[in-house]
Order: C-alpha cells, then structure tokens, then sequence
C-alpha cells in the first residue's frame, strides 16, 4: 500500500514527528483537526486521554478506528467496571463515589483496604489511593477529591500477579489473540513482560481470549485491544479479574515487533486498514520472548546491544522521573534462557540508574 502518514498533538517535538508530518496543535481546536483530517483515509490513536471530542470531530470527515465508544469508555474506570459487570466478567468490586460520604458508604460497602481512583485521568499509578484507616479516608478525600469526573472505590485484590490479553479485531470482525503476557510493575509503572505467562493447563489464557473478545465485540472493536487482569489464587487454582482496558497498542506487546510472526503494530495496521490479519503467535524457533522498559534514564546502549538475541529500541524522548524512553527485547527458547537474558538486561538497566 502506498500510504502517507501524518501525526497529531500539542507537543513541540513528538517521536512520531521524526517519521511523519506532524500537526501541532490542541485537541480543542477543530480547525487545525479539519485540516489535519483532510486526504486521510483513515484515523486511529496511541492515547486514551484523547478527547472525545475531537475524536468525533474528525469521524465526521474520516473513519475512526478504535470506536469513540471504546475511547469513552477506556476514559472512565466506572463506565469500564460497569461494561465488565455487563458482560458477566468477574472484577474487582466497585462503588462510584460522588461526595465525602461516599467514601464512607464505599467502607462500609467494601470492607478495608480498598482502593480510591480517579474515574478519569489516572495512568501509572498516578490519581488512586489505598485506604486502610479512618484517617486514609480523610487523605483520600483531600488528594483526590477535586478530581473532575469523580472518583470510584475498589475491591483492595491480594493478587499472585498481573497479566494481560492484547488481540487484533478486524472490520469484519475476524481476531487473532496474542499469548498471554505476565507483568511486573514498579511504582505502578510496567517494568518486564513475559511471554507467553506460565499457565501449564492454559486455563487462564482461555478466560482472558474470551473476556478480551466479548469485550471487543460488544464495542464493535476495530484494531489492537489490551485487557489487563489480576490473577488471584481460588480452590485448586488460580482465576482472573479483570482490571482494566487500553484500546490501542499496548506496552506490556511490545515484544511482539521480534517475538511474534506479525507485531501488534503491524496487525493494528491491518486492522484499521481492512486488510487481513496477520498471525499473533511466536516464531516456533523462539516461543518465549521478555521485555525490559527503559525508564526515567537511558542505559549504556553498548552494554545493551552486546547482549545476544537482545533487540533494543530508543523512542527519542528526553529523560525524565518516570517517563518511558524505550524498551529492550529478548527472544529464547526456553524460558529458562529468557529469564538469564532478561536478568543480563536488567543488571544494565540498574547500574545505568546507579550511574
């Protein structure tokens, strides 16, 4: 296909600007989004906090993949939690919390800890608290209170770990579903993937495909799509909560530029393109790949690309506390060989951050 590709947003100096036209410009100001619209054949996103309404404003003009449906309701956590509820997929209890009282009413409701987090806005760990005391309810109301859209309370979940589901759904609603992928977070930020997770039966990378496809489907989904889950320990096993979506590409698939026969990029191409899917499962020589985020500071890239089967990618940000300025792909056998790959990146990234 010959294709032109342009990018949108208020900052000066975006990565993706270093491969495409870049449209400056407010997501507010619907002159600059018409002009950014027109000779496009097709809109998509990399970030759900973009407004709905400039979403809309360039459907008008152009088809727009993810639906604004799934961008609203990838927005607000209660709309989220209420769509699982919906769906008959079991996830951590909630209570929508509107004033001071609430907070009270979500306790009682909930038992201590839970969780309060904005219902808009909030990303690594950033705009949630746990209240476990009184006293915890008072901070939260303090620190949280404010926020615009309201807050919601949450189940506090004893979790063994974290996975996610990330799939491709086509116009015609055709889906290949990415393995299972177990998360490791730091200061609710992602730090390693793995995948596929350790799941010997395969009970649980079913739960999550068929909570992950009801969830697209039932939002008409077009394009890449993550789920993320708790996996909490049952009677003779392990389950899954789901926890939240990302109706986009997702950090926790990046390895899948090396590790899988087609990306999630390139299958979110497809997708919003019309084109056919392409396969989601990993290379039969290296069905086991790992990713190590590269965060708040860059590491000797050196010592990074001397590592073997290690695939390393700089996305031209400037450092800063937090910020993710690339990430580190490996690609095994076994997943014994991964893991003393990962270990080897890791050992870089930390004497980096030493440094």
């Amino acid at each position: 296909i010959d294709a032109t590709c342009r990018c949108f947003g208020p900052d000066a100096d975006p990565p993706a600007a270093r491969s495409c036209a870049h449209v400056r410009a407010s997501f507010d100001d619907l002159d600059a989004l018409s002009r950014f619209a027109e000779g496009l054949g097709v809109i998509t996103w990399e970030w759900e906090n973009v407004p709905r309404t400039a979403v809309e404003h360039v459907a008008q003009r152009v088809p727009v993949y993810p639906p604004p449906d799934a961008l609203s309701i990838a927005q607000d956590r209660l709309l989220e939690k209420q769509l699982f509820t919906r769906l008959g997929i079991d996830c951590p209890g909630y209570q929508a919390i509107d004033d001071e009282a609430g907070l009270a009413r979500a306790a009682a409701a909930l038992g201590m800890p839970f969780v309060v987090k904005t219902r808009r806005g909030g990303y690594d760990g950033k705009g949630q608290a746990i209240v476990r005391t009184g006293s915890d309810l008072v901070r939260a109301w303090r620190d949280l209170g404010a926020a615009p859209g309201g807050l919601i309370a949450e189940s506090f979940v004893p979790f063994e770990r974290e996975v996610s589901m990330l799939l491709a759904r086509s116009r015609s609603g055709a889906v290949q579903s990415y393995p299972l992928v177990q998360n490791r977070h730091a200061d609710g930020i992602l730090r390693t993937s793995l995948a596929p997770a350790s799941d010997p039966e395969g009970a649980l990378e079913a739960q999550a495909r068929r909570a992950a496809e009801a969830i697209a489907g039932a939002l008409a989904y077009v394009g890449v799509l993550a789920v993320e889950f708790f996996v909490m320990p049952v009677a003779g096993g392990s389950a899954l909560l789901a926890n939240e979506i990302a109706p986009r590409v997702h950090n926790s698939g990046h390895w899948t530029i090396e590790g899988s026969k087609v990306s999630q990029f390139e299958n979110h191409l497809r997708a919003i393109l019309g084109l056919p899917l392409g396969s989601a499962a990993m290379h039969d020589a290296a069905p086991c790949a790992g990713m190590v985020n590269l965060i708040g500071a860059v590491p000797d890239a050196d010592a990074l690309a001397a590592i073997a089967d290690a695939h390393v990618h700089f996305y031209g940000k400037a450092p800063r506390m937090g910020r993710k300025l690339g990430h580190v792909t490996v690609t095994a056998s076994s997943p014994a060989q991964r893991n003393a790959l990962l270990e080897r990146v890791e050992g870089v990234v930390r004497a980096s951050a030493v440094d």
